[in-house]
């Protein structure tokens, strides 16, 4: 993301507070967007359309948007971790002609792997009405097809166009599913939405493809990096399952809920854990602009010298440079989401209020603010850990994180509700662990990695 991140830098050094306001927003948009989409909507419906339309009109809405965000993203882990490199790739070599036909590539597998599984189910096992079968099917497409289309917006410095477009495609949803929602029920509210997020996904494609103009050319260019790179498969996939693993194990809670005669699912932790993730905004927006930049400018100037046969004092200089901005980075963003957590700690009460929540998620939802403080620093480190292309210690991070949040979720599930939360929370804090002694031994250990571990002519 640095690219756009220096762009957003340069909005932040204008003599008013608007230029900062606005690069952070743009920041958090770009970094979160479906993330973000996906939340206000769930929490947007629940607030505007509680008292209106009937409950299980907004339930069904709810659970279908919950379950196709979920899946689509697991689904799109690893084919967006590969994509990624491969994008990474091109604008290295300088050459990005492949890159539209390796978009167009990804989301026909992302398509492909969705509709083997996403059709039939919403056809032959849920109990909806056609219309609403359909439009969850179309639903399901257009969330992962953003999915895949988002690898691209670090690499697009047109952030206004990004905001832009997320921001018509929000306003539409919401005003298409309040529109509806009286007149057709669920299937009026999620079709509303859904028109929302097409907007959205063939606005970024359209900028995409006006980003580079070429031919489409080799679009499973990609496929053969599943081979070379299948470290950052499982890591895309490990994460992206994690974060869902804990919601999936409570869907078995006793308290759980059955919908549309198939879909489980417990609102109340689901909610609460999203409201909670929001907390990480603030981490990963200043990350964007004021971190990654200047660690990348050291990261940069470090390889560089190296390849222009600098002395040894010249890399020693280099590496206590990456290692001092990388503390004052870390400490920053540690400062910075601590204070973000305890503030949504102690306003607890009033957010599940104002989005009309049950107060019986204010246990699971401080537990959550918990967790995603230490979500965000795993990122940190797991973003580190990417720089210098260590993809094997990736892969253990995210696979640590999967596996102690299914078995803490576990845990605290059989433990009963007083213990809700504290799963994620726990292996959040577990995993950030794993994920910082691997790292600071790694950067510790840089110049040995350069030369020697990392070094192909050796092998």
């Amino acid at each position: 993301m640095a690219g756009i991140g220096f762009t957003l830098r340069r909005l932040t050094e204008r003599d008013d507070l608007s230029g900062l306001a606005g690069a952070y927003a743009h920041a958090a948009l770009i970094s979160s967007g479906p993330w973000l989409f996906t939340i206000f909507a769930l929490t947007g419906v629940n607030v505007l359309l509680g008292n209106f339309v009937p409950q299980d009109a907004v339930e069904i809405f709810r659970i279908v948007v919950v379950y196709n965000f979920g899946f689509s993203l697991v689904v799109a882990g690893p084919i967006t971790m590969v994509a990624t490199r491969y994008l990474a790739d091109l604008i290295y070599g300088k050459d990005v002609s492949e890159a539209p036909g390796m978009m167009l590539g990804a989301l026909t597998l992302q398509f492909a792997i969705q509709g083997a599984f996403g059709v039939p189910y919403y056809l032959f096992v849920v109990d909806m009405d056609l219309a609403t079968r359909l439009l969850s099917i179309a639903n399901f497409f257009a969330v992962g097809g953003i999915w895949v289309v988002a690898i691209f917006l670090s690499a697009l410095k047109s952030y206004r166009t990004i905001a832009a477009t997320f921001g018509i495609g929000m306003l539409l949803a919401f005003v298409l599913a309040v529109a509806f929602a009286n007149t057709v029920g669920a299937a009026g509210i999620l079709g509303g939405f859904t028109v929302g997020l097409l907007v959205i996904f063939f606005a970024l494609i359209a900028r995409v493809l006006a980003e580079y103009p070429y031919r489409v050319k080799t679009p499973f260019g990609f496929l053969k990096y599943f081979a070379r790179y299948w470290e950052l498969a499982l890591a895309g996939g490990f994460y992206n399952a994690a974060i869902w693993i804990d919601k999936w194990i409570m869907w078995f809670a006793p308290e759980r809920r059955t919908i549309a005669g198939a879909m489980i699912s417990y609102p109340t932790y689901d909610s609460a854990m999203f409201l909670a993730y929001l907390s990480i905004l603030p981490g990963l927006a200043i990350f964007l602009i004021s971190i990654e930049t200047r660690f990348f400018e050291r990261y940069l100037r470090f390889y560089r010298d190296i390849q222009g046969h600098g002395s040894w004092s010249t890399i020693e200089r280099n590496h206590r440079s990456i290692i001092d901005v990388l503390v004052e980075s870390l400490r920053n963003v540690t400062v910075l989401q601590t204070v973000v957590c305890l503030l949504m700690v102690l306003l607890a009460a009033s957010i599940l209020d104002v989005t009309r929540s049950d107060f019986a998620q204010i246990g699971i939802f401080r537990f959550g603010c918990l967790g995603a403080l230490f979500h965000a620093l795993t990122l940190f480190c797991g973003i580190v850990l990417s720089y210098f292309d260590l993809r094997k210690h990736l892969m253990v991070v995210y696979g640590v994180f999967l596996v102690t949040t299914g078995l803490f979720a576990w845990i605290s599930r059989e433990a009963g509700f007083a213990w809700y939360g504290y799963g994620y929370f726990l292996a959040a804090l577990v995993t950030f662990l794993v994920a910082y002694v691997l790292a600071a031994r790694a950067v510790g250990r840089l110049p040995y990695l350069t030369f020697v571990a990392n070094n192909q002519g050796l092998r």
